[in-house]
């Protein structure tokens, strides 16, 4: 439980609603007591034959006032909770936004990106059932069942005090059931991860899926995982539908038990009236339904905490992309950057770099080449500490990067990859990623000094064009230039050129191309590359083999 109590504690943001749909909740439960016991004396004036008249019509009004009431406080308390439950919910899925964001892209490589977006979109969904259930069961159910008891008390002590002997018998009896119950939901969730996995798979590998002729072989991989998420759900569902039925046998028991006593002690000469005893079975009546929910809580929640439970493992993440003590903002480049014997290994145990040295001017254009493999991506990974060296250091004028603060680090170095991510936004949203504040004017300059200007205007509507997701209505070359007026507008004074026109056909190449040594003359720029064309534009050649620097040459 301490999963639930961990939800719980999240209404403490909105404690003050929560006490208004307790007190909301405790008016109704009041009302609809009271609507009960005024069955008491409408039940004695028909034993008395005093069926008419002015005191009926009385009883009669204060009943419906009651009933009234008692569902005007109903609603605003189900009103209030709703509040309260999406709140919360919303809550949970922005702490865990961040959390992810504070992770290294190194966790982003180790993990599925669907199983993320799963937690992320809908186990925080499942998180507002538990967060609904516990508003409904422990408050509006748990005042119910208490008003109810105090109600049973006072008509008839000894029928209440077998109520409690025998009520027990009902948690007890579905024990053993609710352990399954979380064996099962733990199941169910980690299926519908892996399923969510899958599709997102799909879903973004659909061009190499259609061109590989992989249709067959992905909806066969698809339809397994689907498989197993309703295999798993089937088998939650059976094990948590027991519960109500158990739950109602068990409470056809109690209410036979006191049918039992109620007869004997309303008999002639009893300790109990009969209207009396028929108004505390009818109460015993209405209190089986929150009582039965209340049993029913651990099934009903069962899926919904191991979907929270998967949440908060992200929550509880130590948080990788995060500064060191001390780290101070980077004040900028003044000399030169150097890769100090660097190696980097993953944790399958893959040595990437392994003992790299590497000088570079402030002001040089350094190409780093190799085959596939190499390690040049990973060196260049290390400049923004997107990866972190296993051995070495990186350093900026002779400071260690950990030295500085990662987002002023980051906006001094701009980067451009063979893969351009295009946002489900407009175009002028896209370029002006990471510089909210940037004007129409600065935007549009931006786009002419990436020559990406003339083709934005022949879009529907401009700047204002709404690009699909990953930007598939814009050609590579019209994608890359997006990219590159988003790096201009940010106007860094580093620059990576991972394979940037590595994928662009040679009119579009040399496009972006000559857009990026307009752009970006006299920064001091990486270029990860393969072409001659593209290894031109740098004054130095690095290349590299398994990991290890194995030449440096000028182009000059």
């Amino acid at each position: 439980m301490d999963t639930f109590r961990r939800l719980l504690g999240r209404l403490d943001a909105y404690w003050a609603a929560f006490l208004a749909s307790l007190v909301a909740a405790t008016i109704a439960s009041v009302f609809d007591g009271l609507s009960l016991v005024l069955l008491l004396p409408f039940l004695r004036l028909l034993f008395e034959g005093d069926a008419t008249g002015t005191g009926l019509a009385t009883i009669l009004g204060l009943i419906l006032g009651a009933m009234v009431i008692k569902n005007v406080a109903h609603y605003a308390a189900v009103s209030v909770g709703v509040t309260v439950q999406e709140r919360v919910v919303r809550d949970l899925r922005v702490d865990t936004y961040h959390a992810l964001q504070a992770q290294s892209l190194g966790f982003f490589q180790r993990h599925k990106a669907g199983d993320l977006l799963t937690r992320l979109v809908a186990d925080t969904e499942q998180v507002r059932t538990a967060v609904s259930l516990a508003l409904a069961s422990t408050v509006r159910n748990g005042v119910l069942v208490l008003v109810y008891l105090v109600i049973l008390f006072v008509l008839s002590w000894r029928l209440a005090l077998v109520t409690l002997v025998l009520a027990p018998a009902l948690a007890i009896g579905l024990r053993p059931l609710f352990r399954r119950i979380r064996v099962r939901a733990q199941t169910q969730v980690a299926a519908r991860g892996e399923l969510g996995a899958v599709a997102a798979d799909a879903l973004s590998g659909a061009r190499v899926i259609k061109t590989q002729l992989a249709e067959a072989q992905e909806a066969d991989r698809f339809a397994r995982a689907a498989g197993a998420a309703a295999e798993s759900a089937v088998r939650f569902q059976r094990v948590a539908f027991l519960a109500s039925p158990l739950g109602e046998v068990l409470g056809t028991g109690v209410i036979m038990a006191l049918l039992v006593l109620g007869i004997a002690w309303a008999g002639p000469g009893g300790p109990i009236r009969p209207e009396v005893f028929l108004t505390f079975l009818a109460i015993t009546m209405r209190l089986l339904p929150p009582v039965k929910q209340i049993a029913q809580f651990p099934a009903q929640v069962g899926d919904a905490l191991a979907a929270a439970r998967r949440v908060f493992a992200l929550l509880d993440r130590p948080p990788e992309d995060v500064d060191s003590p001390g780290a101070v903002r980077f004040p900028g480049l003044r000399d030169s950057i150097r890769f100090d014997g660097v190696y980097v290994t993953f944790p399958d145990g893959t040595e990437a770099l392994r003992g790299v040295d590497l000088d570079v001017r402030r002001g040089e254009i350094v190409a780093i080449t190799g085959a596939s493999g190499a390690g040049k991506s990973t060196l260049v990974d290390l400049l923004p500490r997107l990866i972190e060296p296993s051995a070495g250091r990186v350093l900026l004028d002779g400071v260690p990067v950990t030295a500085y603060r990662r987002e002023s680090l980051r906006r001094a170095i701009g980067y451009v990859g063979q893969e351009t991510v295009i946002f489900h936004d407009t175009v002028r949203a896209n370029i002006a990623l990471g510089t909210p504040d940037a004007t129409d004017a600065d935007i549009e300059r931006a786009a002419r000094q990436a020559h990406a200007h003339e083709f934005i205007m022949a879009l529907p509507r401009g700047y204002d064009t709404v690009l699909e997701e990953r930007g598939l209505r814009l050609s590579g070359g019209e994608r890359q230039r997006i990219a590159l007026a988003r790096v201009v507008l940010r106007d860094p004074e580093m620059l990576i050129l991972d394979e940037a026109t590595s994928a662009l056909d040679p009119e579009s190449e040399q496009v972006v191309r000559q857009a990026l040594v307009e752009a970006f003359a006299g920064r001091t720029v990486l270029v990860v590359a393969h072409r001659e064309s593209t290894i031109a534009m740098a004054g130095r050649v690095v290349a590299l083999e398994a990991g290890v620097c194995i030449d440096s040459r000028s182009t000059v």
